[in-house]
């Protein structure tokens, strides 16, 4: 072989050795992802099955990474995952309650600005104001940062039943709570010995009562109570608004409807549980979030129910109550940029419609909410995550545990309701002022 003839070949060689850098330097401009990555996901609540088709999609778009998902049982799954996280063999993708946040930040890293390879952002405090509902962002956003994505919001609403309410000639669901208090009335039946047969709503107890602390806390939020001070320092909601003992009012009306002395008196502790009496018909009304429909259809699908809007304090300053689940990276993922592509695709209107088909949850996306207040199950849950509202709450098991004392020692009269209402402010107040001195540590 003569030199121009090896010249000729060292070329060509050349040639397509430049367009091959070029083609790889052209793709990682473009936002290509060139780094295989495993991600794994833990979950809670919702199966493999719901998020299998967006797993599938976003494959489809980054055939790099991988998504591992392991369902996690709710009862250990927050234990589970504190100690994996210690361990450092942790999940990089991990659903977060919309409360834990005070109390799990520091396991958790925050969406960067910049991500190597993508031509912007993949979310903005901004965008995430302008694409979900405003109770996310004051859950979810801390410092400015952004710490995880709502993959739903759901929110308390009024179960009712349309045969008790029609032989009551009762038109409508009540819209207030005084009419709330009306239709309580009508619907109540006792036996000659005064002994409840029918209740007009499950509501007034804490151990028989599905969510019972939730619906406290909403009925406070309404009421215009303080929940804790401006600085999360201390609970607040005992205290008195401009004279008037809101948080007080509030507990009072929840205790009332297990009160016999009371005009409204409709539950006790010896009635069955609120779900489960709603459904025989004992139970007139519910109070209770989304996924209790497909419940009560599943145990009675004869059952002729009805969802209407939480009743309000004032109907011109709506305030529902919020509950929900968001997505996350945790602090020990080896490949968090990947994590947070995976999780801003998961939420993005594309990824978030396919999750929603699946689970039948109603959005935190106020464009899919659009589509989804037509419902005739969702319709009522897509209208009020967009006057949700939420607390602070350094942690909210603790703290269900003492709401539930605090009603339980209003109905058998250990404390009357001031009492009641200041001690267990205090206990909160007293979690707060730990949890505030180990993140100081």
């Amino acid at each position: 072989m003569n030199n121009k003839k090896i010249y000729i070949i060292v070329g060509i060689v050349a040639l397509i050795i430049f367009f091959v850098v070029v083609l790889l330097i052209i793709g990682n401009i473009g936002g290509g992802t060139t780094q295989k990555a495993t991600l794994q996901f833990w979950g809670v609540y919702d199966d493999r099955t719901a998020f299998e088709k967006v797993i599938r999609n976003f494959n489809s778009l980054n055939p790099n990474i991988q998504i591992i998902f392991t369902l996690i049982p709710f009862e250990s799954y927050e234990s589970s995952l504190i100690n994996a996280l210690a361990a450092g063999n942790g999940p990089d993708v991990v659903m977060m309650h919309h409360t834990w946040l005070p109390r799990h930040a520091d396991k958790l890293k925050p969406l960067p600005a910049v991500i190597p390879g993508e031509k912007q952002p993949l979310m903005s405090t901004k965008i995430f104001k302008d694409q979900y509902v405003d109770v996310a962002y004051d859950d979810l956003i801390v410092n400015n940062q952004v710490y995880a994505l709502p993959l739903y919001v759901d929110s308390l609403a009024l179960y009712y039943n349309r045969d008790l309410f029609n032989v009551a000639n009762i038109t409508r669901p009540p819209a207030n709570w005084d009419e709330f208090n009306t239709d309580v009335e009508l619907l109540t039946r006792t036996d000659i010995s005064g002994n409840l047969t029918q209740s007009g709503i499950a509501m007034g107890t804490a151990k028989n009562v599905n969510r019972s602390t939730d619906i406290l806390m909403a009925l406070m939020i309404q009421s215009g109570t303080n929940m804790t001070d401006a600085d999360h320092t201390e609970a607040t909601f005992g205290t008195s608004i401009d004279s008037m003992a809101v948080g007080e009012r509030a507990l009072k009306f929840y205790t009332d409807f297990a009160n016999p002395a009371v005009k409204t008196y409709s539950w006790n502790d010896s009635q069955h549980y609120s779900v489960d009496a709603f459904t025989e018909g004992r139970a007139a009304m519910m109070i209770n979030y989304s996924h209790q429909a497909a419940t009560l259809r599943d145990k009675a699908s004869n059952l002729n129910f009805a969802i209407a809007p939480l009743p309000q304090v004032s109907e011109t300053d709506i305030k529902n109550y919020a509950n929900y689940w968001a997505v996350a990276v945790s602090n020990t993922s080896k490949t968090p940029n990947e994590a947070w592509k995976f999780i801003t695709y998961l939420t993005s209107k594309e990824g978030a419609t396919t999750y929603l088909a699946e689970t039948g949850r109603s959005s935190a996306r106020r464009d899919i909410i659009e589509l989804q207040q037509q419902d005739d199950t969702l319709g009522v849950f897509a209208a009020q995550a967009l006057t949700a509202k939420s607390w602070y709450q350094v942690d909210s098991k603790a703290i269900e545990t003492i709401f539930a004392e605090m009603i339980d020692n209003v109905n058998f009269h250990r404390q009357n309701v001031r009492d009641a209402i200041q001690s267990a402010e205090s206990k909160v107040s007293v979690l707060m002022s730990q949890e505030n001195a180990r993140n100081a540590k």
